[in-house]
């Protein structure tokens, strides 16, 4: 039995969250190991920016467990030890599913290191059923490699993504574009996917959708925009807002679009690649979101995503974090995160 036959389905991620999971940073996969301090400092200000709002427990290697716990004095905060090779959850922690009477239960979708970019993946792997075991969850195996930040969900039967990331050979080669959308409908009981081309610039998550569009409502949502056409992320988001405004949901309203600019282009020093910036990459917490913003240069577009996102949600405290702290990683808040709903949608 799949999900959607037992009316199990994956909410929006601003219903109220039970707790939050993340995964402590392994220095041997990291990209740049020699920035491992700097890099766990910028997690633990996540860390203690979401225990403002909501418990939070961080998966932690057996060597890192027992520093953590002396780290992280405080009563929201709790440290869960689970084997991993890396630290973005969001990608490989379990998908939670809610059920109207039966509370939680969760999706273990098959995990392969963004197409197989950093090896090894054994352990991060055997991460979300571990998570879903400790928490006590009724576990559903999907037979498709799938990353957290490669979707996004309305709660009322709608999911978006990209085709660069879903589509890419890198993947599930063997499965075509409907047989993709066949597994999602079972797994998250969505009815409609829709499809953005492109994810931005330089995102070696082969184009996750949770860094260029993501839903703040049902039928509305927030886009990050490039209004320089030398960017190469203009024509992405030229392209991306006519299909949006040509899309219906899965209940056949039109989407409400809000923009948002993008980050000044900012490229790293040493490599010359582009960091993959985003204000979309915020997360929801209970009665707030974690917002990372950048600086220097990014001051005004700062400023005007915290402008934006207030009027959105005039009811939630924007709580901003240090962007660049671990963005030479290739991600941000909401890539590091998994939530975790109450057992109902109420």
């Amino acid at each position: 039995m799949y999900p959607s036959n037992l009316n199990y389905k994956m909410p929006a991620e601003w219903v109220r969250h039970s707790r939050t999971y993340i995964s402590w940073p392994v220095q041997s996969s990291m990209c740049y190991p020699e920035d491992y301090d700097a890099v766990c400092l910028g997690y633990i200000e996540i860390i203690q920016a979401i225990a403002e709002f909501e418990p939070v427990t961080v998966v932690a290697n057996p060597t890192d467990s027992e520093r953590l716990t002396r780290i992280f004095q405080n009563d929201r905060i709790e440290i869960l030890t689970i084997d991993h090779n890396d630290a973005w959850l969001r990608d490989n922690g379990p998908t939670f599913l809610i059920h109207d009477t039966e509370g939680l239960a969760g999706v273990n979708w098959q995990f392969n290191a963004w197409g197989g970019k950093y090896a090894p993946w054994d352990l991060d792997d055997r991460v979300a059923p571990q998570i879903l075991d400790a928490a006590g969850l009724k576990r559903f195996d999907a037979p498709l490699v799938m990353e957290g930040g490669s979707l996004h969900v309305d709660g009322e039967g709608t999911l978006l993504t990209t085709e660069q990331c879903l589509l890419n050979p890198n993947r599930n080669p063997e499965l075509t574009r409907e047989q993709i959308e066949t597994e999602l409908k079972k797994f998250l009981n969505v009815r409609k996917v829709v499809w953005l081309k492109n994810g931005l610039d330089g995102d070696e998550t082969d184009g996750h959708i949770d860094n260029i569009a993501c839903f703040v409502a049902p039928s509305k949502i927030l886009i990050q925009i490039c209004d320089d056409p030398e960017d190469e992320n203009y024509q992405i988001t030229q392209e991306n807002l006519k299909i949006l405004g040509k899309e219906t949901d899965a209940l056949g309203r039109r989407f409400e679009l809000i923009s948002i600019q993008q980050p000044p282009k900012l490229c790293d020093t040493e490599t010359g690649l582009r960091y993959t910036l985003s204000y979309l990459n915020f997360y929801f917490v209970n009665g707030g979101l974690i917002l990372p913003v950048f600086g220097g240069k990014a001051a005004e577009t700062d400023s005007l995503a915290i402008q934006v996102l207030g009027e959105l949600f005039p009811e939630r405290r924007i709580r901003t974090v240090d962007g660049m702290a671990i963005i030479r990683e290739g991600g941000n808040v909401h890539c590091t995160t998994q939530q975790m709903p109450e057992g109902s949608a109420v």
